[in-house]
């Protein structure tokens, strides 16, 4: 395993959330455009401690997946300063937690801290694990020319090219096509 579970589940649902942009997401739509859509996100990512479920808090989850699609394909080292930068805006204290039959994690900032705050302190968190492991390369842009969708690829010897199943098997049939006229 390259990171842990903790670790994965934030860059995972960091990639989501990144891809929830017209240009990524799968509907071709903004994915994140509605309360409903952040509710819905947030349930089944079971996202725990404040929701205010209002305009402030979608706006401000949604400039936190702008600035999170920006540190993405970072450099280490620009991304380090970056991960510094969010982890000093908040005041991130890092603690272990154990809730909702979860076992021991970290968070690093209070339960009733901003949803838009939490999901930003929690990307950075991870992000300080893909840094130090010198794993950079496995926060990947699709290599589909028609997305611009964002994926961790955990595979063995970090080779995916494409963020889903569906870009992937669209670029083959393309080949195929290109290859059979």
């Amino acid at each position: 395993m390259i990171f842990t579970d903790d670790t994965v589940a934030a860059l995972e649902f960091m990639a989501a959330l990144a891809d929830t942009v017209p240009e990524a997401s799968e509907s071709g739509d903004d994915e994140l455009a509605t309360i409903s859509q952040l509710d819905a996100m947030i349930d089944a990512w079971r996202y725990s401690g404040r929701h205010d479920g209002d305009d402030v808090e979608l706006a401000e989850v949604r400039a936190a997946r702008t600035r999170l699609r920006t540190v993405w394909a970072l450099p280490r080292d620009e991304l380090a300063g970056a991960v510094n930068d969010i982890l000093d805006e908040a005041n991130a204290l890092p603690h272990l937690v154990r809730h909702d039959g979860a076992d021991w994690h970290i968070h690093a900032t209070s339960p009733d801290a901003p949803l838009a705050e939490r999901m930003l302190v929690e990307a950075a968190m991870a992000l300080v694990d893909v840094v130090r492991a010198d794993e950079t390369r496995r926060l990947r842009e699709c290599d589909a020319d028609d997305c611009e969708g964002v994926y961790v690829d955990l595979s063995k010897n970090a080779s995916r090219r494409y963020c889903s199943t569906r870009c992937g098997n669209r670029m083959a049939a393309r080949a195929h096509r290109a290859r059979a006229s």
